[in-house]
């Protein structure tokens, strides 16, 4: 059986990316890149607005205000390339020109639910967060891993992760502190139908 992690990268008030930020808001440092590095073999799963970001990433489109990728960026980008991948998307049509991605036009949670069952190995999300909240939701997650970085972006901040979100509680089973002050902490979560009870007046 196969082992479903949603995996996130954030600023410290919870935002995906910050408008004018360079990628991993400039605070890649060497340990946290080696730790990357060392991640084992997934199935990438999608949305279609992720596809489309990071296959132009592959296709040598560069970010705004960015002129070129750094030799840790598009090593990052090849790796992607060459993992299996599995887009969610009613939008995108066949064939997909990233190499190693399969288009599914059903329904994102009973697909992974299947694949949960018939696979081995792990699946993991890559931003797409809607896609991650409905796996949420559906109780498919069996690991929340979330990489902070030391920036709050207030100002420039987009993409909100947790707006959407049912109540959650999070079991951390895992946590790391890297040179540059990234954070990455691991969970196992459980949906909650309703806040925890406080305890009657005694």
């Amino acid at each position: 059986m196969a082992e479903l992690l949603v995996d996130f990268i954030t600023s410290l008030d919870g935002y995906a990316s910050g408008e004018g930020w360079p990628g991993f808001w400039g605070l890649e440092g060497p340990e946290y890149l080696a730790w990357l590095e060392e991640q084992p073999e997934v199935t990438y799963l999608m949305g279609a607005n992720t596809y489309r970001l990071m296959s132009g990433f592959a296709a040598g489109q560069m970010p705004a205000g960015t002129d070129e990728f750094t030799a840790d960026e598009e090593a990052s980008v090849d790796e992607l390339t060459a993992a299996r991948k599995v887009v969610f998307s009613s939008t995108l049509t066949e064939p997909l020109t990233w190499a190693n991605s399969t288009l599914v036009r059903g329904d994102a949670v009973e697909t992974v639910r299947a694949m949960k069952a018939d696979e081995d190995g792990l699946l993991s999300t890559i931003g797409s967060l809607s896609v991650a909240r409905a796996l949420l939701r559906a109780g498919l997650v069996d690991r929340f891993r979330v990489g902070m970085f030391p920036v709050i972006t207030g100002a420039t901040g987009s993409e909100r992760i947790y707006d959407g979100y049912p109540d959650v509680a999070l079991e951390m089973i895992d946590h790391r502190t890297f040179d540059t002050g990234i954070h990455i902490v691991e969970y196992r979560p459980r949906v909650l139908q309703h806040p925890p009870l406080l305890p009657a007046d005694g």
